[in-house]
């Protein structure tokens, strides 16, 4: 498109442009990274969330087992913001391994245990991650090309999700130039327009599908996270859909007492799914500690058979996560790790 070719709008109406094609952008590229990426046209996205988003505070509250039945399906790309260690969505993960899902594409800034339990049950062949924990046992998988690995930083991943929230398709960032994972991941190096130097670009993330824990939310998906979250806003606004679990359910009115204090309002989410100890055997800043010798047996697993009794022992053989504190946890256990979690100042 020449300068002429547009056309001069009124005062106060909008200018329209012609959608190009990608390959018609005359910006140029220096460098592109080698690996595939998630990418959906930011217009395409917002056109999705127009037919399908209900901004009403209807109640949304459902059981885990509801939740991944109706917005967890085969193939989707599933983006979390914390792991195993801390707030992680795990009873929400265990989920959707109970329901067999197939060819997940996982996100998460880190993530552990759960990457592993994800792709020995056969759910998740793909995985973007800036830090990819306890490595025996996907380093095995990766290199039987049972999974793929694509990879970019905490910072690269937060910005592509900041780039999704914001409705652009992608997000500039300098922290990737001149690094071995610009090479694996999928970045492009441009010319700055506005100088001589070049820049690195990241595309925007739509995932199919957000999990996060909270430690409150009410019927109709409004949600309060205490302490740090990585990008559960952002995520939230870049994602179709959100599944919210948390550890407790509250009255809508505390939500209108304290606006402030909201992480997620209710329009961006999906379902929600009360589920006290929702992280185990994660923790909950300001509810409970992990549950160290649960965390040790998954640190241990390294062969396909280790994997499976896992799976076996923890997901298979309970019908929910209450099934699974009441038959294989025990209240004992619990209770040592709300006795352990012993810092509570700024969790309220």
């Amino acid at each position: 498109m020449t300068h002429a070719d547009r056309t001069p709008s009124l005062p106060g109406e909008p200018r329209h442009f012609p959608r190009l094609h990608h390959t018609d952008v005359p910006m140029k590229i220096l460098a592109s990274g080698e690996s595939a990426y998630h990418w959906v046209h930011p217009d395409d996205f917002r056109e999705w969330v127009r037919l399908h988003k209900n901004r009403e505070a209807t109640d949304k509250l459902m059981t885990e087992h509801e939740a991944v039945s109706r917005f967890v399906a085969d193939g989707d790309y599933i983006a979390y913001d914390f792991s195993s260690l801390t707030r992680g969505p795990q009873a929400l993960v265990r989920e959707i391994i109970r329901q067999r899902r197939r060819h997940l594409w996982i996100c998460a800034e880190f993530t552990l245990h759960e990457s592993a339990l994800l792709v020995g049950a056969g759910c998740a062949d793909r995985i973007d991650v800036g830090f990819l924990g306890y490595g025996d046992y996907i380093g095995r998988a990766v290199g039987e090309g049972r999974v793929r690995v694509f990879e970019w930083t905490n910072g690269a991943l937060a910005a592509r999700m900041l780039a999704g929230a914001r409705g652009l398709p992608f997000m500039p960032m300098r922290s990737l130039l001149g690094t071995d994972t610009f090479v694996r991941s999928g970045a492009k190096v441009v010319a700055d327009p506005f100088g001589a130097d070049p820049v690195c670009l990241v595309p925007a993330l739509h995932p199919d599908v957000f999990l996060v824990h909270a430690h409150q939310a009410d019927i109709s998906g409004n949600a309060r996270i205490f302490g740090t979250n990585l990008f559960a806003l952002e995520a939230a606004m870049a994602s179709k859909k959100v599944i919210v679990s948390a550890e407790e359910i509250v009255d809508p009115l505390e939500f209108r007492k304290e606006p402030a204090k909201t992480t997620i309002p209710h329009f961006l989410v999906s379902a929600v799914v009360h589920l006290p100890f929702g992280a185990y055997p994660g923790g909950v800043p300001g509810r409970y500690e992990l549950d160290l010798e649960q965390i040790q047996q998954l640190n241990a697993i390294e062969t396909e058979e280790q994997v499976r009794a896992y799976l076996e022992a923890f997901v298979y053989s309970v019908r929910s996560h209450a099934e699974l504190l009441e038959q294989k946890v025990g209240w004992g256990r619990l209770a040592d790790m709300i006795r352990r979690g012993s810092i509570k100042e700024g969790y309220a």
